[in-house]
């Protein structure tokens, strides 16, 4: 089933993928493509613009010629004078001549829709790349976590055996064994969760890329500090411009003109042109036996009890409510650009220093620890220590992923394009 995420491999073989032993090794950018390339959502939201062409060739159609044929066959008894056979042949073709434009806005409104539907798909190519890129990088912090919770228990188990030592040389209290006790099982239930949010944060990114749960996986990058030099307004003038759902809101606002229009062309006659030809009790026509007709008819509601002007303010009510939501998606979109880019600039700032933090927490440790040894300290100078130290490195931590985190998104919120690379396009296995 889902171990076709091997096959995906193949898609990203030119980048690079490959195994180690058993496991997947995966970069960001092979994530990311393969995400865009086997994501349920992603191929869900293409299949749109398939339905919306077949929407546009069917308001194309409706403004040209439409035939018809047909045929019935009877028999008939009347008085004991013995049975009729009787049967009757047509065709006819008809073809709208004037319908206020109706057909030509449909048409219009259907080549909007397909449009619309093409920057759907390109932004959930956008949004699926930042999905990826936070679940890449919350795997890669709750590794990192793990790590720090797990040298937590190495030193309060490597200080709980110093600490039974000095117990059992009469140095230290019954007291300190059973804290330090009590401090390694805290620091094991805290790794315990760790690991557990570790492997969540795997199965995220596994589903992400429909790729078999079970399926073991290294990835390959880390962090590394890319400076981000935009100021927060031209992104918001970026954004303004360039996301794909703005652009589809100022669409849609479109198609409710086009709609009032057709509200309105209710008021106005329609025009068509018919043409038949037909023949009785015979399988073809005959110099003696056809007919051929064509039709001019005109059609004018002079008055259908307010069904109109209902279906006019409606199509204005719509209208007016499409507006509203656009600029309330232009909102969102400035208000989004410029939180995500705030916080992206808090966590720079705290990535910056929590580094000095780390280093001066490491060397309280190593104090309060020899300290200890020697017989000048308390154990409460340990905890105080071996907290501080944990907290200043999950700081470091988080600060990092953070800003990682908030750069893409600030990314996303622009509307920065994203494609899936045409080398896995031409690869991708068939039935995937």
């Amino acid at each position: 089933m889902k171990k076709k995420f091997l096959m995906g491999a193949i898609v990203l073989a030119a980048s690079g993928f490959m195994t180690v032993g058993e496991c997947a090794a995966l970069s960001m950018e092979e994530a990311i493509q393969t995400a865009l390339l086997n994501n349920p959502d992603v191929n869900i939201t293409k299949l749109a613009e398939d339905t919306a062409l077949a929407k546009l060739s069917q308001a194309r159609g409706s403004n040209s010629f439409s035939v018809s044929a047909g045929t019935n066959f009877g028999k008939s008894e009347q008085n004991n004078t013995g049975w009729d056979n009787t049967n009757r042949t047509s065709i006819s073709a008809s073809l709208p001549l004037f319908n206020g434009n109706t057909t030509g806005r449909n048409i219009e409104s259907a080549e909007i829709g397909v449009d619309i539907a093409k920057l759907q798909l390109q932004r959930k190519w956008e949004t699926t790349r930042l999905e990826v890129i936070k679940a890449y990088y919350n795997v890669l912090q709750a590794k990192k976590q793990v790590e720090v919770y797990q040298d937590s228990v190495d030193k309060y188990q490597l200080h709980l055996n110093n600490v039974e030592q000095l117990y059992s040389a009469g140095s230290k209290a019954k007291i300190d064994v059973l804290r330090s006790q009590v401090e390694l099982a805290n620091a094991r239930q805290t790794l315990i969760k760790g690991q557990s949010t570790y492997d969540n944060n795997l199965s995220i990114l596994r589903n992400l890329m429909y790729m078999d749960q079970r399926e073991p996986l290294e990835l390959t990058d880390d962090f590394v500090y890319e400076p981000f030099n935009e100021e927060v307004n031209s992104c918001v003038a970026y954004a303004v411009d360039n996301r794909k759902d703005l652009i589809v809101s100022g669409y849609q606002v479109k198609q409710k003109e086009l709609a009032l229009k057709n509200a309105q062309a209710d008021y106005m006659p329609t025009v068509d042109l018919s043409v038949s030809t037909g023949w009785n009790k015979q399988v073809s026509p005959s110099r003696d036996n056809h007919s051929v007709s064509g039709t001019i008819g005109v059609n004018w509601k002079i008055w259908d009890s307010g069904i109109t002007k209902g279906k006019v303010n409606a199509a204005k009510a719509d209208l007016a409510s499409a507006q509203l939501a656009y600029d309330r998606d232009r909102s969102n979109v400035d208000m989004n650009v410029r939180t995500d880019y705030n916080s992206m600039r808090e966590a720079e700032r705290r990535f910056e220093s929590t580094q000095e933090a780390v280093r001066e927490a490491q060397e309280d440790y190593f104090i309060a620890n020899e300290k200890y040894k020697a017989g000048e300290g308390i154990m409460l100078d340990i905890i105080d220590a071996q907290n501080a130290l944990n907290t200043a490195q999950q700081n470091y931590i988080s600060a990092q992923y953070d800003y990682a985190r908030y750069k893409a998104t600030v990314e996303s919120d622009m509307g920065l394009d994203v494609h899936p690379s045409s080398a896995a396009a031409t690869n991708t296995p068939s039935g995937y």
